[in-house]
């Protein structure tokens, strides 16, 4: 229902230091909370799903997609899938988060 792309948000793939972590892991998280373009994308984000869920909500709608992508699926989307997740758990108890990339 809803598609976020993330790639143009800074890479943490292409800090060497970076590339062996997941959004999941403080380095990663630390670096993107760091990024105010990140913080900015996410702000958006979520923006933009609080004016709407409502109204998906409203009609009855049995689930709602939400994703959220980037190049390898393992850093920023995972960052912001997490930090998404925990924020519209607080209202939405029903909520489920899954990496494909991440997840087997």
């Amino acid at each position: 229902d809803f598609v976020f792309d993330a790639r143009c948000l800074p890479n943490p793939f292409w800090e060497k230091h970076l590339r062996e972590f997941c959004g999941k892991d403080e380095p990663i998280i630390t670096f993107l909370q760091s990024k105010p373009i990140v913080q900015e994308f996410y702000k958006d984000i979520v923006t933009l799903l609080e004016k709407w869920i409502p109204s998906f909500e409203e009609h009855d709608r049995s689930y709602l997609t939400i994703g959220i992508g980037c190049t390898g699926g393992k850093h920023r989307s995972v960052y912001l899938s997490e930090k998404l997740y925990h924020h519209l758990k607080k209202q939405h108890k029903n909520i489920l988060l899954q990496h494909r990339e991440l997840d087997d």
